[in-house]
Parts: structure tokens; sequence; C-alpha cells
């Protein structure tokens, strides 16, 4: 395992949608190799999560992983590692929170993002085993925030008001 470079936003992958992960490919040692290295990449960048994409790898893979002393995101509630490859949401809460957001491919940006308070998502766990993943609050909205890269989206893009948008520095 290594560390990877992360796409930053103007790379044409990060607007890609990505492809599918098939069962084979879950079963050969770069695809495992790939997995473990996006997790020391998120790891060491202080992230909750990250998508294949931002690691210039256009497949739907998914790393999520929240510890209560992220400097990043301090005092969250923790998440376990968590690898979902081909998520899909299978359904979204009707009522929205407005949270804090920043992502390792816009650094040192954050703005208010409105997103679906609770969601159920399917894919597989890194062995290709179905996983399913009732989330709610801050995991709720990691989820969201990384599917979105699968679909060449960023958090920007969900903004309603562009006023929210502060540097890191301002934020702290």
């Amino acid at each position: 395992m290594f560390l990877l470079k992360i796409a930053r936003l103007g790379h044409p992958i990060i607007r890609e949608t990505a492809q599918s992960v098939s069962k084979e490919e879950l079963n050969i040692q770069p695809l495992q190799t790939l997995i473990d290295s996006m997790v020391e990449t998120m790891r060491d960048a202080n992230g909750v999560g990250i998508a294949a994409p931002q690691v210039h790898v256009s497949k739907r893979i998914i790393v999520i992983e929240v510890s209560a002393d992220n400097p990043r995101y301090p005092n969250r509630k923790a998440v376990p590692l968590t690898v979902i490859i081909n998520p899909v949401i299978q359904s979204k809460s009707q009522t929205y929170e407005t949270g804090w957001e920043g992502c390792l491919s816009v650094p040192d940006l954050r703005a208010q993002v409105p997103r679906s308070s609770a969601v159920q998502v399917s894919g597989l766990d890194r062995y290709g085993e179905p996983l399913e993943i009732d989330a709610e609050g801050f995991f709720a909205r990691v989820i969201q925030h990384e599917v979105d890269h699968l679909e060449g989206n960023v958090f920007l893009d969900r903004l309603p008001d562009l006023k929210t948008v502060t540097h890191l520095r301002e934020y702290h």
C-alpha cells in the first residue's frame, strides 16, 4: 500500500462518471491494493471519506472512516472503516440538514451544504459480499458526498447559495 496523489477540482476525472467494478476485479490483488492505498491516502490527508476518482481511478469505490479526533472534522460520531463498491443510494429521507462540508479535491474551502439526514445505501463490500447500510447524520452526509464524486459532482454543485463558501482559515 502507498499514498496516492489526490486529483483536484479542474482535473477532468473529477467530473467523469466512474465505471462499475466487476466481481472478477474484486478478486485481483491490484484492486485490493488500490482500496488499501485509498484508505491510507484518506487517513494521511485527515479525510473522512474518499472516492476512487479522487485518486485518478475511474471506479465506483468509496471508503469512509470517521474518528472522533479527526482534526478536519472534530467531535463527530465515530464510523468504523467502511468500503463500499458500486454504491447505490436506495432511499433518502425527506428531511434535510445543512452542514459544513469540505473536500480533499477542493482544498481549503468549506461551505454549508444541504443533504438528506438519512440514507439507505447498497453495494458490495471489498470482497464482493452484498452490503446494505442505513446511515444518518454525519455518516449519511459523507456517503452522499462520496457517491456524488462517482457521478462527477462535488459539494459546491449542491450549494443553493454561494455566500456560505469560506476559506478554511476563516472557517476556523
